[in-house]
């Protein structure tokens, strides 16, 4: 059979409760009128009388007190379910995923702060290069690389970059900035397994299978080489901001800036809790 409206359900739920339309209606916040509309409603759609006055009060028929009895016990299980999964998702930790390269150079040279200012936000950090879903793997935020536009989720640029080439002082020199030809004949330190750089620098001008090039397993150890100086290196502005501002690495070309690019905010769409507002907002302000 088809099931009566949850409207209805409520109103003689409440009705039979507390034994009158009037008590029922000030707990719904309607008038007792209402209630008893939706009761008699409820009624004729099952065919089967559930209520009658009995002197200034309510009274039930013996299918009245079965529904009602069930009626009460599944909404106090619905209501206690609903607050344990609030409970439980209020308590357990943001699930961030993010590129390992955002993770190391940006990101964790700031948590201190952020936990020094919010103790009780506990943050799960899972770096990993591949685009994950997340409603279907779980996490709270993705902060991403790119023009924005991920399907099925709400994006927010807070961090506007782009790649430059930077070298460390000794190798650069007293040369504020290279050409491309001074750069077709110096030494490059890549990441391995990273085509798309490759074709970056062939669009500026510079030709790939002429290049001295030292490829490293990760961008870690390529950061590394390029600060003892071992090789030029292509860089985000944003990721390098802290060896540019250490003197260890010098921005020596800048390329014309194409399009939005940056790191973006990737969250589900939908009401977010206040740990990932205030989370969010910290981030931001970082920014």
């Amino acid at each position: 059979m088809r099931l009566p409206s949850l409207t209805a359900l409520r109103a003689f739920e409440a009705a039979a409760r507390t034994g009158s339309f009037s008590a029922a209606g000030r707990e719904l916040n309607v008038t007792h009128a209402a209630v008893a509309q939706q009761v008699r409603a409820l009624e004729a759609g099952l065919g089967v009388p559930l209520a009658f006055r009995d002197g200034r009060g309510l009274a039930l028929t013996g299918e009245g007190a079965r529904l009602a009895q069930t009626l009460t016990d599944s909404f106090k299980a619905i209501s206690t379910a609903l607050t344990e999964i609030t409970a439980e998702d209020e308590d357990r930790p943001l699930r961030l995923t993010i590129t390992p390269s955002f993770a190391s150079k940006w990101l964790m040279p700031r948590l201190g702060k952020f936990w020094r200012q919010h103790p009780e936000i506990a943050l799960t950090l899972d770096p990993d290069d591949r685009v994950r879903d997340l409603n279907r793997d779980g996490y709270d935020l993705a902060i991403r690389y790119g023009k924005g536009g991920w399907p099925g989720a709400e994006a927010e640029m807070f961090l506007p970059t782009q790649d430059v080439i930077v070298a460390a002082p000794s190798l650069a020199g007293n040369r504020e900035r290279l050409t491309i030809e001074e750069m077709q004949e110096m030494p490059w330190i890549t990441e391995a397994g990273w085509p798309e750089q490759m074709a970056w620098l062939r669009s500026l001008g510079l030709d790939p299978d002429r290049l001295d090039v030292t490829e490293m397993p990760t961008e870690e150890l390529a950061n590394l080489a390029a600060r003892e100086g071992l090789g030029l290196f292509v860089e985000l502005t944003a990721l390098a901001s802290a060896d540019l501002k250490a003197g260890r690495l010098r921005i020596v070309y800048t390329p014309p800036k194409e399009g939005d690019f940056g790191y973006w905010i990737v969250t589900r769409p939908g009401p977010k809790k206040p740990a990932l507002r205030t989370f969010i907002r910290w981030l931001k302000s970082e920014a």
